[in-house]
């Protein structure tokens, strides 16, 4: 997919507000964008085209995804709650201009929260520390089959295909 199609896809509305969200917080936008994209090559590296299924390996990518934005903008604005409201509006952004299933949303928005979770509990370590754990974390993800099954308390990774 090219970003034309991306851009189509996703429509004015949604442009719009990513924009608007950019200029909000300017210095926060090329540290989210090296922070996708050290993201998507190490899930890569480590699950190959597992991570795009909504498996063990996603979840993982989600919570990567979100971890990473708030290590990487917290260089610039060393306030542990700014950055993990960036990525919480960043990544909510994703979730409502690239439509999934509600279940696919709500497993998506569980794994990011532990990602941002991750952040807050781990904030002194090392991002490779913190991805030593991740990848222990996602040994450990829960399938679920509905959204009722997801408690938004447990700081669990959960998946909603099984896979080998």
């Amino acid at each position: 997919m090219n970003v034309i199609e991306v851009l189509q896809n996703v429509g004015a509305r949604s442009i719009w507000r990513v924009f608007l969200l950019g200029i909000k917080h300017p210095f926060f936008v090329l540290p989210t964008l090296s922070a996708t994209k050290k993201c998507l090559k190490l899930s890569t590296k480590l699950y190959g085209k597992a991570h795009h299924q909504n498996g063990p390996a996603n979840a993982f990518r989600h919570a990567l995804w979100n971890y990473l934005i708030a290590k990487t903008c917290f260089y610039w604005k060393p306030n542990p709650e700014k950055v993990q409201v960036w990525a919480k509006k960043v990544t909510d952004w994703h979730e409502e201009a690239f439509v999934n299933s509600p279940l696919a949303r709500a497993m998506d928005l569980h794994n990011n929260a532990v990602g941002r979770y991750f952040f807050s509990k781990y904030i002194s370590e090392s991002w490779e520390e913190v991805v030593n754990r991740l990848v222990e974390l996602t040994k450990e993800s829960v399938l679920v089959l509905s959204e009722k099954e997801i408690d938004q308390n447990q700081m669990l990774l959960v998946h909603i295909i099984e896979t080998e």
